[in-house]
């Protein structure tokens, strides 16, 4: 098992790649505001030569994402292009390969998921498939909540499109469900899921398509970074592709690895790390 270092910036380790594919919540912004570090860290990596690709599990495709980070008053020379699971999910329905008819599972915002692509939301008891992109109201709702939902889905045998396989996300202080979370339960009551985003491989795919574009050539995964604070999405994902990871652990896992998100306990982040049976490559408090 790969023995973690603990590393004081991005500095440190930034002349060993050509590009770093960076996870946004939890590491860029916290839901509200972009962390200041992260922003300098990713413009100084950009001024040496440097790519950024933010590679993001929002339910949503890349231009309302950019138009979220605009508003939040994320400067666009902090990153090159943006890559989303919920971008590769929409394309997937428009594809056709999962059906022509959709019900549509998500909070009122995300809607013109199905309308852009000129669907209309269908019942779930006539779709062919049911595209979630997370909770109706997440600061109110549990996923236990989903189950009598859930139990017409598996009665129709429907398979269900997760445009964004996070559990949760810290957005400022607040903890709240993610699409991921209802999927997984769906999964456990048998039903058929398909995921999209980290860590599932296609989504590294196309981020290195994207990647090769931004670049105008092909870029080794031996130069690549993974940043993100989910073990399980971002370190997996990126261990899992063969390019190495940097786990933010001032995020979702912060209260595991010490009392302070900018300084990690170097034992419990290693003793937590070791229970997750992830081994990143690198580690940091918080981007910068």
């Amino acid at each position: 098992m790969t023995q973690t270092r603990l590393i004081p910036s991005l500095d440190a380790i930034a002349e060993n790649y050509d590009a770093v594919l960076c996870d946004l919540w939890g590491c860029y912004h916290d839901g509200l505001k972009p962390y200041a570090d992260a922003v300098e860290a990713l413009r100084r990596y950009r001024a040496r030569g440097g790519i950024v690709i933010l590679l993001t599990n929002a339910p949503r495709p890349p231009a309302s994402v950019k138009r979220f980070l605009d508003a939040m008053g994320a400067p666009e020379d902090s990153y090159d292009a943006i890559m989303s699971s919920g971008g590769a999910c929409q394309r997937a329905v428009a594809s056709g390969d999962y059906g022509q008819r959709f019900h549509y599972v998500g909070p009122e915002r995300d809607r013109h998921m199905l309308a852009d692509i000129g669907f209309e939301d269908t019942p779930a008891e006539e779709a062919d498939a049911i595209l979630c992109t997370g909770f109706e109201d997440d600061t109110r709702q549990v996923p236990a909540d989903y189950d009598p939902q859930i139990a017409n889905w598996r009665a129709h045998g429907v398979r269900l499109l997760c445009a964004n396989p996070d559990i949760v996300v810290d957005r400022g202080h607040e903890r709240l469900w993610c699409a991921g979370a209802i999927a997984q339960r769906y999964a456990d009551a048998g039903g058929e899921v398909v995921w999209f985003g980290k860590p599932h491989r296609p989504t590294y795919e196309q981020s290195f398509s994207l990647l090769a574009e931004v670049a105008g050539r092909e870029v080794a995964p031996g130069k690549v970074l993974g940043i993100g604070d989910g073990v399980f999405t971002d370190v997996k994902g990126a261990l899992d592709f063969g390019i190495d990871a940097l786990f933010v652990s001032g995020g979702l896992a912060a209260a595991e690895v010490g009392d302070d998100p900018e300084h990690p306990d170097p034992k419990r982040l290693a003793d937590w790390l070791a229970s997750t049976g992830q081994s990143p490559q690198f580690a940091i408090g918080r981007l910068r």
